[in-house]
């Protein structure tokens, strides 16, 4: 059976669903589930990583250390990984106190198209004899070629895997599976995938990602994320066993931990709603659509207009401030109707 390493985001991408307000009973509980679930990694932070904590893009309820020691203590057996993005999170504050807190993998992103922001961070996670992997976020925009460079470079810099994220749900399976064959066929480091479901194929497009050869694949509870979600992680196990996939994980336990999310984490349980569509054709970060919606509702304009506006425009997470320039301009153009 070919082998499968399931990377659960829950507690990481789930942050962004309910604007980072993760309580430190929550994240203990979940995590305790998913290690006795036997889920070999298990994310956890703010939505946007490590350092993130801000009025830009939200404040956590907790600080990044209480929610690390309080992971750390409920897994005992299941690796605690992070996410970091250069510009969040600095090397001598943020990555030495997650190390210093137990954190053993440690996944560090860029934009698809500026792997360089990443070498200093990946360095020092080597230097400090954990676990580093490179994340290229937004990977619809760029090309296979574009995405294959961008790799390598972290492979340089001595990133143990590349994980591409298709962070606004954008991609269909066909897309998946040509970038993914392409990067495994370039590289001598694991390839992973971490789908969104804004158009409704996150399990479709893990699943095509698999069979192109990526040997890790993320998912979270319920779908627990931001947008439409993630793969379902309870899903996602699902199948890949039943395609004859190896996760290690055991199924009923990763269904009790599901159940627990459900319940004690979730406000209400990932669905695609008309913005999520949007956001997905568009090719915008699913984590911009609450923003957005909240910001259209004040001026009076089509939160739709904005997100397609948005696309037009190519933003990236932490680009959050353009949403005003652009209701700003389009309630100019209302006006002058």
């Amino acid at each position: 059976m070919k082998r499968i390493l399931i990377h659960d985001v829950t507690l990481r991408d789930g942050n962004h669903a309910i604007s980072h307000k993760m309580t430190a009973v929550q994240i203990a509980a979940y995590a305790a589930a998913a290690d006795a679930a036997g889920v070999p990694v298990v994310e956890v932070g703010h939505g946007n990583g490590l350092g993130a904590s801000s009025l830009q893009v939200g404040e956590s309820a907790i600080s990044d250390e209480l929610m690390l020691k309080t992971a750390r203590m409920n897994l005992p057996d299941s690796k605690l990984a992070i996410h970091v993005i250069p510009g969040f999170a600095t090397i001598n504050k943020d990555l030495k106190l997650a190390i210093d807190n137990g954190v053993d993998v440690v996944r560090v992103a860029s934009h698809c198209t500026e792997a360089d922001i990443t070498q200093r961070h990946i360095n020092y996670v080597r230097d400090r004899g954990k676990e580093a992997y490179g994340v290229l976020m937004m990977s619809h925009m760029a090309s296979k070629e574009t995405l294959v460079e961008e790799s390598q470079k972290m492979e340089s810099y001595g990133a143990e895997g590349v994980i591409i994220f298709d962070s606004a749900g954008t991609y269909l399976p066909g897309q998946v599976s040509e970038r993914v064959r392409e990067l495994v066929a370039s590289l001598n480091i694991p390839v992973g995938f971490h789908a969104h479901n804004n158009l409704g194929l996150g399990i479709a497009n893990s699943m095509a990602a698999a069979e192109a050869g990526a040997s890790i694949i993320d998912g979270s509870a319920r779908g627990f994320g931001a947008g439409s979600g993630n793969a379902q992680i309870e899903v996602l196990i699902a199948v890949l066993e039943k395609m004859d996939y190896q996760t290690g994980v055991d199924f009923y336990r990763m269904l009790d931990a599901a159940d627990l999310a459900e319940r004690d984490l979730l406000k209400e349980i990932p669905r695609i709603k008309s913005l999520s569509i949007v956001s997905g054709l568009s090719g915008v970060f699913s984590g911009f659509i609450k923003p957005v919606e909240r910001i259209s509702r004040e001026f009076n304009v089509d939160a739709r207009d904005v997100l397609f506006e948005l696309g037009r425009r190519q933003v990236v997470a932490g680009q959050e401030d353009i949403i005003i320039d652009v209701v700003s301009k389009l309630c100019a153009t209302k006006d002058e109707r």
